[in-house]
């Protein structure tokens, strides 16, 4: 039938600030629906808090409310603006829950709001463990013997029962937060406490383990005819126990016979059929290798993290087809490109996904992998074959490898390769690539793994072709069928001992260049033309080049710590300023969660590799008027050079201003030219020079690697031992790779994002950050406009900012970091030339897209031109907050110590004509439990008693209860505070843990000295178990401050009747 027309306002709900779990693909997702509903004529209202993103543009929705994802900020909204209807089903699982809450306390129904798309019904169906094992034994379908418990001695009766091995799933978690594999009751105990306590409704599924099982997955969409349909189907490479969000998938499946594949596809259709489920939904399947035994493991009745993968191995648009199937079309009623939305796509390639994993950044957290994910981000190649699509997708993930070669497995002898590969880790892949060159035969690695010999005999191919290359130096042919599989040049040039250069002009001489394949939904059949490409080496070239000017735009890549989602967002805002300026718009990127590579974004999509062979072969195809790599985070800052070697047009910002900012000598020789004061450093690259120069300078110093993105291996050290500790663990050094070791300032930090355009300078705004320097910026709460430093330091910090602009040669986005110390004096930490992770959230709170403003810049046209004639605007009237997202909970071994190296993987916002009113939104929608009673417990390094005594005082007057270890309770006993002393862990005592895991210690405070020696074995101790308890820890002071201002507002006090 055709869509509604009682319907008139419509409300979607977002999913909040990113997390492990929940990352771009819902932004993605999001802005799809939000333009799929406008486009039909409907108005639709935003409800989002994370200001990365391109879906809380103003331009997305008519009317956009960037407020906290909870219960009470929604209803509001609802009751303000009184929508017809409103779309869960694609914030998420932070959308569906809030949707469903929604609905039961009555507030739907008060405010004749109606759910659009999967009725509640359904959606509970699906997500409520004992009611979708009711509904499948109905329908005949297996499904895993399990037990619901609510207890731990429920947990242990179940566990004997079911029979161990068994997995632990929490109730109405995201991500798989909380579960686990337990072979035992020992180990039963341990993980059934932590998922007890994670559970919202302290619920958790004990089922029988089937590691080892092949895990597939059906992306399917029904519309309200019950007409229904496969989008894709997808198989992880690895095997069930690893999630699905960790795992290496394949698109389509390679390994199921067909008549396995049909009896999955026609278990999901009957299962979406049953459910009743509108619009899109992925259902997982466990199958048994050696039989046809199958089970269902999950059936998500929403768009999920898989959706958006389908959406893009297949061309399919999930989130478009299933936001007009909720206002009441039908499947055969709407377009896409060439057919109607009711033909099953095909797909004549192999689409394959890697995770993008933390742990190059945080060493010390855990790199096994389980039922908990914890990858951040993630990259989709195409290719060919299994091989060539797996070698791009290797090139992609941006970890330092371009090859299914990792060295540091060369030393490990096959007995340790094959100990090491028993378990899932985030580099298992190419542990078994070195145990295949050593000979040992896929039958016991397949053993070993549980991974398909499907897949282990394509590895063997890679591996037996490198031994081919490596016998025939130079040979045409052999280089032909090396390109064809997808080895990169590099790795060539490493087989044949030449260089790169050497190799790319052999493949010109000869003209081996690959063509480009179109990604369309039906593998060619019909007649069309969409403008989406993957590279291979075949005969026929899809691409059509046009004749007219065109611009390239690189993309950042996977999202990891430290380059989110907020470089996607300046990517697409530029590509839509290009193509309005009449260029034609190309992008190059390979992260499948993300806006940019939505085709209908740019003019052409190429769905690449960011490495300088591949770019280089679509320039040398397209032959653009210039290339934009400003904008893509450090991924495309790092392609400049290369490129520019290669002959290729860089505009905005050239090579060499971005050496001038980015190489320490002559950024200090600008600094000193422009007599611009920084702190006192020097760049070293041997252990010795290193402990002199630390010397010279007085500890404490901060010490980092050049040339870095997010604070990487960053610290602040206090003396020689921990620096020479430092320089031997933590970083390379070498001639090539310098280390700065700077002195340490105390003070405030302070951070402007500017446009210059070779003449002149524009910043919007200041921010001012909460947190003192020594927190990494991205992990400090964020004002604008600033809070506390004077005219004077603001005039100071414009100058500066318009010096080094010019004196660079910045043209478009820049970003520079000050510190501010108590005398007024303004120091410049770095400048970053290029776009920034504050871009989005300045460009929201002041109201200037400087996305745009700054590609206008790089195309020619001046800031004059575009009518900004100020250096500085006028301040904004109201008070905007941006506050970081934490995943600690999902990493487990990473510390919740607050340090130079950035740790959030989100943020969220928070705004109000009150400070603290925006700061309280802000921390609430970034996902701190705000609570104005309970206890907190202290434990304060001596160098900060004095100024944590202050505050504890508050807390202690707001009517909390006072907890601390000997030595903080001493000080607060003896300055009048009532406190509860609690022993020390490393005196053997459990006291602390144990009041944490009870469940009323609201707040830990715990802050540990600059100059201590030793890592306080405590402090590490109860942060991680504060973490795991979903108990909010503070490890700088200022941040303290800003919670007491935020509770001292919304606190009424106690006092007796004469005080």
């Amino acid at each position: 039938m055709p869509k509604r027309t009682d319907l008139k306002k419509i409300l979607v709900i977002g999913s909040g600030p990113i997390v492990i779990g929940q990352a771009a693909e819902f932004d993605y997702a999001g802005t799809q629906a939000c333009l799929a509903l406008k486009e039909e004529g409907y108005e639709v209202v935003l409800c989002n808090s994370n200001p990365a993103t391109i879906m809380t543009d103003t331009s997305i929705a008519d009317k956009v409310y960037m407020e906290p994802l909870t219960l009470e900020y929604v209803a509001r909204i609802l009751r303000y603006e009184r929508p017809d209807a409103i779309v869960p089903g694609i914030g998420g699982q932070t959308g569906l829950n809030l949707a469903v809450q929604l609905e039961k306390k009555g507030i739907l129904k008060e405010c004749r709001v109606e759910l659009l798309g999967t009725d509640v019904n359904s959606i509970e169906q699906a997500e409520d463990r004992e009611l979708f094992k009711e509904l499948c034994e109905s329908l005949g379908e297996p499904v895993l013997p399990s037990m619901i418990a609510n207890s731990m001695e429920e947990g242990l009766k179940a566990a004997e029962k079911i029979g161990y091995p068994v997995v632990l799933r929490p109730a109405f978690t995201l991500g798989g937060t909380g579960g686990g594999f337990a072979d035992n009751e020992e180990e039963f105990r341990t993980v059934m406490k932590n998922a007890l306590s994670l559970s919202p409704v302290h619920q958790v599924l004990v089922e029988k383990s089937i590691k080892g099982f092949k895990e597939i997955e059906y992306e399917v969409m029904r519309d309200a005819n019950d007409t229904a349909i496969t989008i894709c189907n997808m198989e992880n490479l690895d095997p069930v126990g690893i999630h699905t969000g960790d795992s290496i998938v394949v698109c389509p499946s390679q390994t199921l016979t067909n008549k396995e594949y049909h009896m999955l596809r026609d278990s999901a259709l009957k299962i979406i059929r049953a459910l009743k489920i509108q619009g899109g939904c992925n259902v997982q399947f466990a199958l048994d290798p050696n039989s046809f035994q199958y089970y269902l493991i999950e059936v998500n009745p929403r768009v999920s993290r898989s959706s958006a993968l389908a959406s893009k191995a297949s061309g399919y648009p999930i989130a478009r087809v299933s936001a007009k199937i909720s206002v009441g079309m039908t499947l055969d009623e709407i377009q896409l490109a060439n057919t109607p939305a009711s033909f099953e796509p095909t797909l004549d390639y192999v689409v394959t996904k890697m995770p993008r994993f933390p742990f190059d950044k945080f060493t010390d957290a855990n790199n096994s992998l389980g039922t908990q994910m914890k990858a951040t981000g993630e990259i989709m190649s195409v290719g060919r074959t299994i091989e060539e699509s797996l070698l791009k997708g290797i090139r992609s993930l941006e970890i330092g490898v371009y090859h299914l070669y990792m060295a540091k497995f060369d030393s490990y002898t096959a007995e340790e390769l094959m100990e090491y590969i028993k378990l899932g880790t985030d580099d298992r892949i190419y542990a078994i690539a070195q145990l295949l060159r050593l000979g040992v035969k896929e039958e016991e690695i397949s053993k070993a793994t549980k991974i398909d010999m499907i897949f282990l005999r394509k590895l063997k191919n890679i591996t037996d072709e490198e031994e081919k290359i490596k016998a025939a130096p130079k040979d045409e042919s052999v280089l032909y069928e090396a390109k064809r599989m997808g080895f990169s040049d590099k790795e060539i040039a490493y087989l044949w001992n030449m260089s790169e250069t050497d190799i790319f002009a052999m493949r010109k001489e000869k003209g081996i260049f690959p063509v480009y394949k179109m990604i369309d939904t039906c593998a060619s059949e019909f007649e069309s033309y969409i403008p989406y490409f993957y590279s291979t080496y075949e005969e026929e070239n899809e691409s059509i080049v046009s004749d007219k000017k065109k611009v390239v735009v690189l993309g950042s890549g996977p999202i990891r710590i430290g380059q989110g989602v907020e470089f996607d967002y300046s990517t697409v805002h530029a590509v839509k300023t290009i193509k309005h300026a009449g260029y034609e718009a190309i992008i190059i990127n390979n992260n499948p969660e993300t806006v940019s590579t939505d085709y209908t974004t740019s003019d052409k999509l190429y769905f690449e590799p960011l490495c300088t062979e591949d770019v280089m072969n679509i320039i040398a195809l397209e032959k653009p008027e210039g290339v934009i790599a400003s904008l893509g985070g450090q991924t495309a800052i790092n392609l400049a050079q290369p490129l520019m070697e290669r002959g290729v047009k860089i505009i905005g910002t050239d090579c060499d201003a971005i050496e001038k900012a980015e190489n320490r000598d002559s950024f200090e020789k600008l600094l000193s030219d422009l007599n611009i004061p920084q702190p006192k450093g020097q760049a070293v690259t041997n252990i010795e020079d290193g402990i002199n120069a630390a010397k010279r300078i007085g500890f404490p110093v901060l010490v980092r690697p050049s040339f870095v993105l997010g604070g990487r291996a960053m610290q602040i050290v206090a003396s020689e031992n921990q620096l020479r500790h430092y320089l031997k663990t933590a970083v390379e050094i070498d001639e090539d790779k310098p280390v700065l070791v700077d002195k340490y300032i105390m003070g405030k930090e302070v951070e402007v994002d500017a446009i210059c355009d070779g003449k002149d300078v524009f910043v919007p705004g200041i921010m001012e950050l909460v947190e003192r320097t020594g927190v990494h910026s991205g992990d400090s709460i964020s004002v604008y406009p600033s809070f506390s430093i004077s005219q004077k330091v603001k005039d100071t910090i414009l100058d500066y900012t318009k010096k080094l602009g010019l004196g660079i040669g910045i043209v478009g986005l820049y970003n520079i970091q000050f510190i501010v110390d108590q005398n007024e004096d303004v120091f410049i930490i770095e400048v970053n030339p290029r776009s920034s992770r504050t871009v989005p959230f300045l460009s929201k709170a002041t109201g200037y897209s400087l996305a745009d403003i700054a590609t206008l810049v790089i195309l020619g046209k001046s800031l004059k031109e575009q009518g900004f004639t100020e250096l500085y605007p006028a301040e904004k009237k109201r008070w905007y907050v941006k506050a970081p997202a934490f995943s600690f909970s999902k990493l487990s071994g990473l510390d919740a110590y607050l340090s130079p190296e950035m740790k959030s993987t989100g943020e969220a916002i928070g705004y109000d004509n009150k400070l603290t009113r925006a700061l309280y939104k802000a921390l609430q929608a970034s996902g701190v439990k705000i609570q104005n009673y309970g206890t907190v417990f202290a434990t304060i390094a001596d160098d900060d008693k004095e100024e944590a005594l202050p505050l504890i005082r508050r807390f202690y007057n707001l009517g909390f209860n006072i907890e601390a270890t000997e030595g903080t309770a001493k000080f607060l006993k003896e300055n009048g505070i009532r406190t509860r002393v609690r022993k020390k862990i490393s005196e053997g005592s459990t006291d602390i843990l144990d009041s944490i895991r009870q469940g009323y210690v609201t707040y830990v405070i715990n802050t540990r000295a600059v100059l201590s020696e030793d890592k306080i074995v405590d402090g590490g101790a109860i942060r991680s178990c504060a973490v795991q308890n979903n108990v909010t820890v503070f490890t700088a002071l200022d941040t303290v401050r800003v919670l007491l201002e935020v509770l001292e507002e919304i606190t009424l006090g106690i006092s007796t009747i004469d005080a």
